[in-house]
């Protein structure tokens, strides 16, 4: 019986220590980017950059393949620093906000891809389409403590997409088909004290 009583609590610490180490942390939108890149006329390349990003991560160093990712980017703030073209850029010709107001990537599965690096795969959802896409993760970096005991991270996910893929359209005289999107995240978990 005591045999039978230890075995059980020791599976049951090994089980709370294991599921100890999934933590959840938040998108800090005031502190994180998403940023594209797309070709014109194939000699110069247009940057650009969406000015809201929120989501969150869950997040297990000791196993990589428990990762898992949600972030959704709000399209209407898509900015590249010309009014005119922005304006196209949210309207029917290319990520029709009104219909498509965001613009959302969820996780399937996560890997190592070497030290200090992921390999995150997901569904990305543009334009009212979902395709399946690799995030190329650099990170996420060692925890650091703010002054109120809040634990923050950072990383940084990439991957290129066809934007025909998702139906964006518009300009293809002009406009590249090859989209480059960035993610810089800074992640972040709410002491107990703090919140």
């Amino acid at each position: 019986m005591i045999r039978k009583l230890l075995i059980c609590s020791t599976a049951f610490l090994f089980i709370s220590s294991a599921l100890a180490q999934v933590e959840t942390w938040k998108i800090d939108p005031n502190h994180s980017a998403t940023q594209f890149a797309v070709r014109h006329l194939g000699i110069s390349t247009v940057r650009g950059e969406f000015k809201k990003v929120s989501g969150g991560t869950s997040y297990d160093p000791a196993d990589p393949s428990k990762t898992s990712l949600e972030a959704t980017i709000d399209a209407t703030t898509v900015d590249t620093r010309v009014e005119m073209r922005d304006k196209d850029l949210r309207s029917p010709n290319f990520l029709d906000v009104e219909k498509y107001p965001t613009i959302t990537f969820k996780s399937k599965r996560a890997e190592s891809a070497g030290a200090g690096r992921l390999k995150i795969t997901g569904d990305l959802t543009i334009h009212g389409v979902t395709k399946e896409v690799v995030l190329e993760v650099d990170g996420p970096t060692a925890p650091v403590k703010d002054p109120r005991g809040n634990l923050h991270m950072g990383a940084s996910a990439t991957t290129k997409i066809n934007r025909k893929d998702f139906g964006v359209n518009g300009a293809p005289a002009t406009a590249g088909d090859e989209v480059s999107i960035t993610i810089d995240a800074e992640l972040v978990k709410s002491s107990p004290a703090a919140q």
